[in-house]
């Protein structure tokens, strides 16, 4: 975890509610969120799920009425909103949650002013806005199980819904480990490889992001890059214990 403030700005418009408590937690190994809003225009019934998820996590609501059939007026107010944190200079770095590219401009400026950029959305989300990022996660692998076998049963007297839950299956990878992602590892390794081509594994899970911003091992099913490295069966991996303490790194290189 780092010491950095971020402001976690959310379009409720374009994310599922699900999953939020899990995507505030994986926020935090990157800063402190201090700034935490999410905008849409709550006379809408689309958006009443977000209730109780906003209360449960202390995001604040920003109402936003759509004055023109067709348009998104929640992306204006959260880009501007997202310009005047920046300028108050209150935070180090912004989290935008959403699956629309209209973004992508506003992440590419936040950056041009030195903030650090974190995009979260569905395998949806468009290419342009993942590549603004300095790094973008996808909501879909923030909880491995699958709750789609949950079945729901509404009281007819009852506002309350109860939820049998059926044994939860493991969720499907994303994606599969494809040559062109072996090809994305290898090239990195040789890249940062010291004269015996030998890599630090901590230098290459972060050179490989700032190749791919959306680049995660769990993408894939793995849960952290070793894992995903010794399943591919081209690379060696040598561990060595340093210090006192036998403290253990990883270097990795190509066979």
């Amino acid at each position: 975890m780092t010491d950095d403030k971020l402001a976690v700005l959310i379009d409720a418009d374009n994310v599922p509610y699900k999953n939020v408590k899990e995507m505030l937690e994986e926020i935090s190994k990157n800063g402190t969120p201090t700034i935490k809003r999410i905008y849409a225009d709550w006379t809408k019934p689309t958006v009443s799920g977000w209730k109780n998820v906003l209360l449960e996590n202390a995001i604040t609501p920003i109402q936003q009425y759509s004055y023109t059939t067709g348009k998104n007026s929640s992306d204006s107010a959260l880009i501007i909103d997202a310009m005047d944190i920046l300028y108050s200079e209150k935070v180090t770095g912004f989290c935008i949650v959403s699956s629309d590219s209209d973004f992508t401009r506003l992440a590419t400026r936040l950056r041009e002013a030195g903030m650090m950029v974190m995009g979260f959305g569905e395998k949806k989300t468009p290419k342009p806005f993942i590549s603004a990022c300095d790094k973008f996660i996808y909501l879909e692998i923030l909880n491995d199980t699958d709750d789609s076998d949950k079945d729901s049963e509404k009281d007819s007297g009852n506002t309350v819904t109860k939820k049998t839950e059926k044994p939860k299956r493991k969720k499907e990878p994303l994606s599969k480990v494809d040559g062109r992602t072996i090809k994305l590892i290898t090239e990195s390794i040789n890249d940062l490889g010291d004269e015996d081509g030998w890599t630090f594994l901590g230098n290459l899970g972060s050179f490989i992001i700032k190749k791919k911003p959306d680049f995660d091992p769990r993408n894939f099913g793995f849960a952290k890059l070793l894992p995903l490295i010794r399943s591919i069966g081209k690379i060696e991996i040598d561990e060595r214990e340093t210090g006192v303490n036998n403290i253990r790194h990883i270097y990795v290189k190509v066979k």
